[in-house]
Protein backbone atom coordinates (compact mmCIF):
# COMPACT_ATOMS: atom_id res chain seq x y z
CA UNK A 1 0.00 0.00 0.00
CA UNK A 2 1.39 3.31 -1.20
CA UNK A 3 1.59 6.82 1.19
CA UNK A 4 -1.78 8.56 0.64
CA UNK A 5 -2.33 12.05 0.45
CA UNK A 6 -4.84 12.13 3.61
CA UNK A 7 -2.10 10.68 5.79
CA UNK A 8 0.45 13.60 4.78
CA UNK A 9 -2.40 15.96 5.87
CA UNK A 10 -3.12 14.11 8.83
CA UNK A 11 0.30 14.59 9.49
CA UNK A 12 1.08 17.91 8.56
CA UNK A 13 -2.40 18.80 10.98
CA UNK A 14 -1.01 16.90 14.08
CA UNK A 15 2.41 18.70 14.04
CA UNK A 16 0.84 22.46 13.42
CA UNK A 17 -1.69 21.51 16.40
CA UNK A 18 0.95 19.02 17.95
CA UNK A 19 -2.13 17.31 18.96
CA UNK A 20 -4.52 14.36 17.92
CA UNK A 21 -7.49 15.57 18.72
CA UNK A 22 -7.10 18.96 17.75
CA UNK A 23 -5.73 17.81 14.07
CA UNK A 24 -9.00 15.77 13.83
CA UNK A 25 -12.04 18.78 14.80
CA UNK A 26 -9.66 20.75 12.70
CA UNK A 27 -10.10 18.57 9.72
CA UNK A 28 -13.62 17.26 10.72
CA UNK A 29 -12.71 13.67 11.40
CA UNK A 30 -12.88 11.04 14.06
CA UNK A 31 -9.75 11.23 16.17
CA UNK A 32 -9.84 7.42 15.99
CA UNK A 33 -9.46 7.53 12.04
CA UNK A 34 -6.86 10.90 12.32
CA UNK A 35 -4.77 8.56 14.50
CA UNK A 36 -4.88 4.83 12.97
CA UNK A 37 -3.41 7.01 9.49
CA UNK A 38 -1.14 8.16 10.96
CA UNK A 39 0.10 5.53 12.68
CA UNK A 40 -0.72 3.07 9.12
CA UNK A 41 1.98 5.89 7.93
CA UNK A 42 4.66 5.36 10.71
CA UNK A 43 4.74 1.63 9.72
CA UNK A 44 4.91 2.60 6.11
CA UNK A 45 7.63 4.88 6.54
CA UNK A 46 9.40 2.47 9.46
CA UNK A 47 10.04 5.81 11.35
CA UNK A 48 8.46 7.12 14.53
CA UNK A 49 6.82 10.39 13.68
CA UNK A 50 5.65 11.62 16.47
CA UNK A 51 6.58 10.89 20.60
CA UNK A 52 2.53 10.60 22.36
CA UNK A 53 2.13 11.79 25.84
CA UNK A 54 -0.74 13.06 27.67
CA UNK A 55 -0.27 16.71 26.44
CA UNK A 56 -0.41 15.74 22.76
CA UNK A 57 2.12 14.70 20.22
CA UNK A 58 5.21 15.95 19.33
CA UNK A 59 7.35 15.50 16.15
CA UNK A 60 10.21 13.35 16.99
CA UNK A 61 14.08 14.88 15.10
CA UNK A 62 12.94 12.28 11.90
CA UNK A 63 9.16 13.27 12.17
CA UNK A 64 10.47 17.12 11.87
CA UNK A 65 12.19 16.68 8.73
CA UNK A 66 9.58 14.54 7.29
CA UNK A 67 6.84 16.23 8.30
CA UNK A 68 8.40 19.50 6.34
CA UNK A 69 8.69 17.64 3.15
CA UNK A 70 4.92 16.49 3.77
CA UNK A 71 4.26 19.85 3.84
CA UNK A 72 5.44 21.11 0.81
CA UNK A 73 3.64 17.95 -0.97
CA UNK A 74 0.35 19.08 0.59
CA UNK A 75 0.63 22.26 -0.51
CA UNK A 76 1.57 21.63 -4.38
CA UNK A 77 -1.14 19.82 -4.60
CA UNK A 78 -3.93 21.77 -3.18
CA UNK A 79 -2.01 24.35 -5.68
CA UNK A 80 -2.95 22.13 -8.55
CA UNK A 81 -6.56 21.48 -7.46
CA UNK A 82 -6.96 25.07 -7.31
CA UNK A 83 -5.00 25.16 -10.83
CA UNK A 84 -7.99 22.85 -12.25
CA UNK A 85 -10.93 24.40 -10.73
CA UNK A 86 -9.94 27.62 -12.22
CA UNK A 87 -8.86 26.80 -15.94
CA UNK A 88 -11.68 27.31 -17.39
CA UNK A 89 -12.74 30.53 -15.76
CA UNK A 90 -12.34 34.21 -17.32
CA UNK A 91 -12.79 34.80 -20.81
CA UNK A 92 -9.39 36.63 -21.10
CA UNK A 93 -7.09 34.63 -19.02
CA UNK A 94 -6.52 34.23 -15.67
CA UNK A 95 -4.20 35.32 -12.78
CA UNK A 96 -2.43 33.91 -9.33
CA UNK A 97 -1.30 36.59 -7.52
CA UNK A 98 0.77 36.22 -4.22
CA UNK A 99 1.29 38.23 -1.26
CA UNK A 100 1.34 38.69 2.19
CA UNK A 101 0.48 41.75 3.13
CA UNK A 102 -2.62 43.45 5.08
CA UNK A 103 -5.70 44.03 2.48
CA UNK A 104 -7.20 46.13 4.75
CA UNK A 105 -5.82 49.45 3.11
CA UNK A 106 -3.03 50.70 1.15
CA UNK A 107 -1.37 50.01 -1.96
CA UNK A 108 -1.63 46.79 -2.50
CA UNK A 109 -5.76 46.91 -2.26
CA UNK A 110 -5.81 49.78 -4.36
CA UNK A 111 -3.71 47.47 -7.06
CA UNK A 112 -6.37 44.75 -6.87
CA UNK A 113 -9.28 46.81 -7.43
CA UNK A 114 -8.22 48.86 -9.99
CA UNK A 115 -6.94 45.21 -12.03
CA UNK A 116 -10.57 43.82 -11.01
CA UNK A 117 -12.31 47.12 -12.91
CA UNK A 118 -10.09 47.37 -15.73
CA UNK A 119 -9.78 43.49 -16.65
CA UNK A 120 -13.24 42.23 -15.40
CA UNK A 121 -13.16 38.82 -18.05
CA UNK A 122 -9.53 38.23 -16.41
CA UNK A 123 -10.03 35.50 -13.10
CA UNK A 124 -8.30 36.86 -10.41
CA UNK A 125 -6.91 34.57 -8.17
CA UNK A 126 -5.37 35.80 -4.93
CA UNK A 127 -3.17 33.87 -2.88
CA UNK A 128 -2.41 34.75 0.45
CA UNK A 129 0.50 32.96 2.52
CA UNK A 130 4.14 33.72 3.61
CA UNK A 131 6.91 34.58 1.41
CA UNK A 132 8.45 30.90 1.13
CA UNK A 133 5.27 29.55 0.03
CA UNK A 134 4.74 32.27 -2.43
CA UNK A 135 8.38 31.59 -3.48
CA UNK A 136 7.17 27.48 -3.85
CA UNK A 137 4.38 29.21 -5.68
CA UNK A 138 6.10 31.27 -8.46
CA UNK A 139 8.55 27.90 -9.03
CA UNK A 140 5.77 25.63 -8.94
CA UNK A 141 4.15 27.90 -11.89
CA UNK A 142 0.96 27.68 -9.19
CA UNK A 143 1.15 31.78 -9.06
CA UNK A 144 2.07 34.12 -11.35
CA UNK A 145 3.33 37.21 -9.59
CA UNK A 146 4.05 37.88 -5.96
CA UNK A 147 3.73 41.00 -3.92
CA UNK A 148 6.14 40.42 -0.82
CA UNK A 149 9.34 42.38 0.90
CA UNK A 150 12.24 42.64 -0.51
CA UNK A 151 14.50 39.05 -0.14
CA UNK A 152 13.21 36.58 -2.21
CA UNK A 153 16.18 35.27 -4.29
CA UNK A 154 15.97 32.66 -7.09
CA UNK A 155 17.78 31.56 -10.17
CA UNK A 156 15.19 32.67 -12.83
CA UNK A 157 13.09 35.00 -10.46
CA UNK A 158 12.63 38.73 -11.61
CA UNK A 159 12.12 41.33 -9.19
CA UNK A 160 10.66 44.99 -9.43
CA UNK A 161 10.65 47.37 -6.54
CA UNK A 162 7.19 48.49 -5.86
CA UNK A 163 6.67 50.60 -2.49
CA UNK A 164 7.50 51.33 1.43
CA UNK A 165 5.04 50.99 4.19
CA UNK A 166 5.81 52.58 7.47
CA UNK A 167 5.92 50.67 10.18
CA UNK A 168 3.68 51.00 13.64
CA UNK A 169 3.52 49.70 17.07
CA UNK A 170 0.43 48.66 18.52
CA UNK A 171 -0.22 49.46 21.89
CA UNK A 172 -3.50 49.21 24.02
CA UNK A 173 -4.43 52.62 25.70
CA UNK A 174 -2.52 52.85 29.27
CA UNK A 175 0.90 51.39 27.91
CA UNK A 176 3.77 53.46 29.27
CA UNK A 177 5.06 54.31 25.61
CA UNK A 178 1.97 56.39 24.28
CA UNK A 179 2.67 59.61 25.93
CA UNK A 180 6.20 59.46 23.76
CA UNK A 181 6.41 61.98 21.35
CA UNK A 182 8.31 59.79 19.11
CA UNK A 183 9.09 55.71 19.64
CA UNK A 184 12.51 54.27 18.63
CA UNK A 185 13.23 50.59 18.37
CA UNK A 186 15.21 50.48 21.78
CA UNK A 187 11.97 52.27 23.51
CA UNK A 188 10.35 48.56 23.14
CA UNK A 189 12.95 46.48 24.26
CA UNK A 190 10.72 46.02 27.95
CA UNK A 191 7.84 44.34 25.87
CA UNK A 192 6.49 41.31 25.10
CA UNK A 193 5.86 40.74 21.53
CA UNK A 194 2.72 38.95 19.41
CA UNK A 195 3.10 38.66 15.82
CA UNK A 196 1.02 36.06 13.58
CA UNK A 197 2.87 32.91 12.60
CA UNK A 198 2.27 33.42 8.83
CA UNK A 199 2.20 35.81 6.17
CA UNK A 200 4.39 39.24 7.32
CA UNK A 201 4.16 37.78 11.04
CA UNK A 202 7.99 35.73 10.50
CA UNK A 203 9.25 38.98 8.33
CA UNK A 204 8.26 41.57 11.28
CA UNK A 205 9.55 38.41 14.07
CA UNK A 206 12.83 38.65 12.24
CA UNK A 207 13.27 42.30 11.95
CA UNK A 208 11.64 42.96 15.50
CA UNK A 209 14.97 40.43 16.47
CA UNK A 210 17.25 42.33 14.35
CA UNK A 211 16.54 45.48 15.99
CA UNK A 212 16.39 44.34 19.46
CA UNK A 213 18.94 41.76 19.87
CA UNK A 214 22.36 42.58 21.95
CA UNK A 215 24.27 40.93 23.76
CA UNK A 216 22.74 39.34 26.81
CA UNK A 217 19.39 40.10 25.39
CA UNK A 218 16.84 38.89 23.29
CA UNK A 219 13.46 40.40 22.72
CA UNK A 220 10.24 38.18 23.78
CA UNK A 221 8.49 36.96 20.88
CA UNK A 222 5.33 35.35 20.89
CA UNK A 223 4.12 33.92 17.22
CA UNK A 224 0.37 32.85 17.20
CA UNK A 225 -1.15 30.85 14.32
CA UNK A 226 -3.98 32.93 13.86
CA UNK A 227 -5.22 35.73 11.18
CA UNK A 228 -3.64 39.42 12.13
CA UNK A 229 -6.84 40.38 12.92
CA UNK A 230 -6.99 38.04 15.83
CA UNK A 231 -3.27 39.20 17.23
CA UNK A 232 -4.67 42.39 17.31
CA UNK A 233 -7.13 41.46 19.43
CA UNK A 234 -5.14 39.95 21.94
CA UNK A 235 -3.12 43.10 22.08
CA UNK A 236 -6.24 44.61 23.78
CA UNK A 237 -6.06 41.97 26.53
CA UNK A 238 -3.17 44.46 28.12
CA UNK A 239 -0.33 41.28 27.84
CA UNK A 240 1.25 42.19 24.58
CA UNK A 241 2.11 44.92 22.09
CA UNK A 242 2.48 44.12 18.24
CA UNK A 243 3.95 45.58 15.18
CA UNK A 244 2.11 46.07 11.86
CA UNK A 245 2.64 47.80 8.57
CA UNK A 246 0.24 51.00 7.94
CA UNK A 247 -1.91 49.00 5.34
CA UNK A 248 -3.36 47.19 9.01
CA UNK A 249 -4.91 50.19 9.83
CA UNK A 250 -8.30 50.28 7.27
CA UNK A 251 -10.26 48.41 9.95
CA UNK A 252 -11.04 50.54 13.14
CA UNK A 253 -9.85 49.43 16.41
CA UNK A 254 -10.93 51.69 18.86
CA UNK A 255 -9.23 50.15 21.90
CA UNK A 256 -5.36 50.37 20.03
CA UNK A 257 -2.85 53.12 19.39
CA UNK A 258 -1.07 53.04 15.91
CA UNK A 259 2.32 54.63 16.78
CA UNK A 260 5.15 55.21 14.16
CA UNK A 261 8.38 53.43 15.10
CA UNK A 262 11.30 55.45 14.18
CA UNK A 263 14.82 54.61 13.50
CA UNK A 264 18.06 57.12 14.11
CA UNK A 265 17.22 58.11 10.34
CA UNK A 266 13.97 58.63 10.23
CA UNK A 267 10.42 56.28 10.16
CA UNK A 268 10.81 52.41 9.85
CA UNK A 269 9.83 51.36 6.98
CA UNK A 270 9.31 47.63 5.78
CA UNK A 271 10.68 47.58 1.39
CA UNK A 272 8.23 45.66 -0.77
CA UNK A 273 8.66 44.00 -4.36
CA UNK A 274 7.17 42.62 -7.23
CA UNK A 275 8.39 38.69 -7.68
CA UNK A 276 7.67 36.68 -11.01
CA UNK A 277 9.24 34.27 -13.08
CA UNK A 278 11.58 35.77 -15.92
CA UNK A 279 9.90 33.21 -18.53
CA UNK A 280 6.13 33.55 -17.79
CA UNK A 281 4.65 34.91 -20.96
CA UNK A 282 0.69 35.03 -19.51
CA UNK A 283 -0.73 37.47 -21.21
CA UNK A 284 -2.89 38.31 -18.05
CA UNK A 285 0.44 39.08 -16.43
CA UNK A 286 1.53 41.38 -18.79
CA UNK A 287 -1.51 43.27 -18.04
CA UNK A 288 -0.79 43.21 -14.56
CA UNK A 289 2.74 44.74 -15.55
CA UNK A 290 1.07 47.25 -17.73
CA UNK A 291 -0.70 48.64 -14.72
CA UNK A 292 2.26 48.31 -12.05
CA UNK A 293 4.24 51.21 -14.54
CA UNK A 294 0.81 53.13 -14.65
CA UNK A 295 0.79 53.54 -10.68
CA UNK A 296 4.27 53.25 -9.26
CA UNK A 297 6.59 54.27 -12.56
CA UNK A 298 10.53 53.33 -11.74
Amino acid sequence: MGIEIRQLRYAVMTADTQSFSRAAAALNVKQSTLSRRVMQLEERLGVKLFERTTRGAEPTENGRVFIEQARRIVTDIENLQTTARNVSYGLQGRIAVGYCSPLMSGNLKLTFSDYLTRFPDVQFDGVEAGPEKLLNGLLSRTIDVAVAPIGLTEAGLKTRLLWSERLFVVLVEGNRLIPQERIYWQDLRREIFVVPGNGLGPILGNLISARLTEQGFRPNIIYQDTSLESVLSMVSAKRYISVATESSQGVSWPELHFREIYDPSGPARLEFALYWCEDNDNPALKRFFKLIEERYPC
